[in-house]
């Protein structure tokens, strides 16, 4: 029969003790809402809010944000446009304008007399390269911060293993663990658990960047 509650080591009583797991499921919650997108039109969004005493008991690391492929979706809109733009202009695909005659307002103008094209279209080729550059420079460092993550917390299932046999005690606010080898059952701080549990995935250099809230001393 499977163990339902244990026994605080820092008040002596298993009223208010959870298993981590439970009590980190518990803290997230999938919360759907109606929004409108970029064109106007209505959209189902769905979101996951979790609660502070659910984030600081995460097994594993927030993964790196990737709000800068937004700066590499613009920059490949503008190169994807101004390439279009001199495209449709004519000023890069003609074979050689200024040795065929036009027509200006029923008069024939030799090829001296042709007005010059507006200055800005000579720069739209260079904007478009400049742009795709940078286009592929953020989609290059979004790979790469996704690699890197992955093969960070390659080990994460390890880090699982020990965050799963964690008790919480809600009146305390502490972790301990019963019954695992190599662990006493020492109440621990929030952070104090989360340094253990990231340690044992190889991840644990990230628990000082990415220290636990305690919601009770926040």
């Amino acid at each position: 029969m499977s163990r339902t509650s244990t026994i605080c080591p820092g008040c002596d009583r298993d009223d208010l003790v959870q298993a981590v797991p439970a009590v980190y499921l518990a803290g997230r919650n999938a919360v759907t809402s109606r929004e409108r997108d970029r064109d106007g039109d209505m959209r189902t969004v769905t979101r996951t809010v979790s609660t502070a005493l659910s984030d600081a008991l995460a097994p594993v690391p927030e993964p790196p944000t990737y709000a800068i492929g937004c700066l590499g979706v613009l920059a490949g809109a503008v190169s994807v446009g101004t390439f279009l733009g001199g495209v449709l202009a004519g000023k890069w695909f003609r074979e050689d304008p200024a040795h065929e005659p036009q027509e200006l307002g029923g008069w024939q103008l030799l090829p001296q007399d042709v007005p010059a094209d507006p200055p800005a279209y000579e720069f739209l080729g260079w904007i478009s390269a400049l742009a795709l550059l940078v286009a592929v420079l953020v989609f290059t460092l979004v790979a790469r911060r996704r690699t890197a993550f992955t093969r960070i917390t390659r080990r994460r299932h390890q880090a699982e293993e020990l965050w799963s046999l964690g008790w919480y005690c809600h009146r305390c606010g502490t972790v301990h663990f019963e019954d695992v080898p190599g662990e006493d059952r020492t109440p621990l701080t929030l952070q104090r658990f989360r340094e253990k549990v990231w340690e044992h995935g190889g991840y644990g250099d990230l628990a000082a960047e990415q220290r636990a809230v305690d919601p009770a001393r926040s």
